[in-house]
């Protein structure tokens, strides 16, 4: 069996995965969106990231051996605000916004419709497993009630920070808390608040309220995992306060169980150098370049060109370098391979080893390279399509597609060479240099000598100017 290493965040050191719960058994937890607005690219990272470390795990292991679970955090102040502000049913916004997600995450290849070993909880399915871990972590002395609050002691936990390396006063001196009269000590944080009648709300111990951000990751981690599982994933955001929290409340709640073996972090994203936000103009939803024509599989593409846990960089130059790089895979596999023979088989192990490597995407596509170098167009193919660029059947469309418009471009070029044959005799020009800008245009290569002439399709080519000019 391929030996998969992973950064672990706690650690600082790439280790390797050894699944301790259920031998043969991996069980992954990432934090998933907040559900009140479109995704921003930043937000699709992780989602990309951990999807190839998904398929890697599902390849090495089985399909049937490997849980993944990324939940949908569908109950926060944030959610209660927008809806507010756009004046509909907190329900409503959440269904909606949920939706735009799953349809935006499947344009980057991810979508786990009918994948039985992928768990999506929402976290208001799941308030009763929160009410129950704030009692035990009350009743074990690490949580209190203070008016209509209930907060997290940070002091009752002894290794409080080790995640983020930081002690709970520097965490204090250099962070933005909430300091409220009903707390103990700056840092305590909240796992249950009361609402009021505006605000959703269920019946607790501590009057009607709803959970804290916090507490949901790990109740519903607890409810479907157990108290141990293998990976913990999400952006580096999330590092503090939201992941040191889960672990404090996890471990308190269920001090006999281990929580999260393995923690994984992405880096940030940013656009043409500089931090994504809305004041610099660069801020844009994974939507918005879908609507500007960026393919999906483009926007994978520079996404696994960077290692995970390396800050990464949009730009428009790598935008265009992966859309002709993508087109170029296609092309070679059009020109050389059988689809059939490489539909169900396993990627190279070039491929494997580089993802195993601590998911080096960044090798894995140099792995693609390779291949298409070699003109090895089956390799190319399953590789293209176990990273997740392409689904075999996307593949197969672009391909024959493709070949399609060769076969429409060969009597094209040979009407062309006629067309120069007698433009050479006459001195007249002009008909042939409206047919090579009109190909132009329509994005198609012309080369003309005197033995032949080739028309060649490249990047965002229109069929439609070849078929008007048979």
């Amino acid at each position: 069996m391929v030996e998969i290493r992973l950064r672990n965040s706690m650690t600082g050191k790439v280790e390797p995965l050894e699944p301790t719960v259920k031998p043969g058994e991996v069980s992954m937890y990432v934090c998933g969106p907040t559900v009140y607005d479109r995704a921003h690219l930043g937000n699709a990272r992780p989602v990309v990231v951990f999807d190839v470390l998904y398929r890697l795990l599902r390849h090495v292991y089985g399909p049937d051996h490997v849980t993944y679970v990324r939940n949908i955090t569908d109950v926060e102040d944030k959610i209660i605000a927008r809806a507010a502000e756009e004046g509909v049913e907190i329900d409503e916004l959440t269904r909606r916004t949920t939706d735009w997600y799953h349809q935006d995450m499947a344009a980057l290849g991810v979508d786990y419709a009918g994948d039985p070993n992928f768990r999506e909880p929402h976290a208001t399915d799941f308030v009763p497993e929160m009410v129950a871990m704030i009692e035990t972590l009350i009743a074990r002395g690490h949580a209190y009630e203070a008016e209509g609050h209930v907060l997290f002691d940070v002091h009752s936990y002894k290794e409080y920070g080790r995640l983020s390396g930081r002690t709970v006063e520097d965490m204090i001196a250099g962070a933005r808390v909430e300091v409220a009269p009903y707390k103990r000590d700056p840092m305590d944080f909240v796992l249950w608040k009361p609402s009021n009648e505006d605000q959703p709300g269920w019946d607790s111990p501590w009057g009607r309220g709803r959970p804290g951000w916090h507490i949901e990751c790990s109740a519903m981690s607890h409810a479907i995992l157990g108290e141990s599982f293998d990976i913990h994933g999400g952006g580096i955001d999330l590092q503090f306060p939201h992941h040191e929290n889960e672990i404090a409340q996890s471990a308190c709640a269920h001090p006999e169980g281990g929580f999260a073996r393995i923690w994984m972090h992405n880096e940030m994203l940013q656009v043409e150098g500089k931090k994504m936000s809305k004041s610099l103009g660069n801020f844009f939803t994974v939507r918005d370049l879908l609507d500007q024509g960026v393919p999906g599989e483009v926007i994978r593409f520079v996404m696994l060109s960077t290692h995970y846990s390396k800050p990464m960089d949009w730009t428009v130059e790598k935008r265009l370098e992966a859309e002709a790089t993508l087109f170029g895979f296609v092309a070679t596999i059009a020109a050389l391979g059988d689809l059939e023979d490489a539909k169900g088989s396993d990627p190279e192990a070039a491929l494997v080893d580089a993802l195993a490597d601590d998911l080096n995407t960044h090798g894995a596509l140099s792995a693609l390279y390779a291949f298409r170098d070699a003109s090895n167009a089956v390799a190319l193919a399953r590789g293209i399509v176990f990273l997740g660029l392409l689904t075999w059947e996307q593949l197969t469309e672009s391909v024959t597609d493709l070949r399609a418009v060769w076969s429409l471009a060969e009597p094209v070029a040979e009407r062309l060479h006629r067309m120069r044959q007698v433009a050479m005799e006459t001195k007249d020009f002009a008909e042939i240099d409206t047919v090579k800008q009109q190909l132009s245009s329509a994005n198609f290569s012309v080369q003309m000598g005197k033995e032949n002439t080739t028309i060649r399709p490249e990047m965002g080519f229109d069929r439609s100017v070849l078929e008007k000019l048979l």
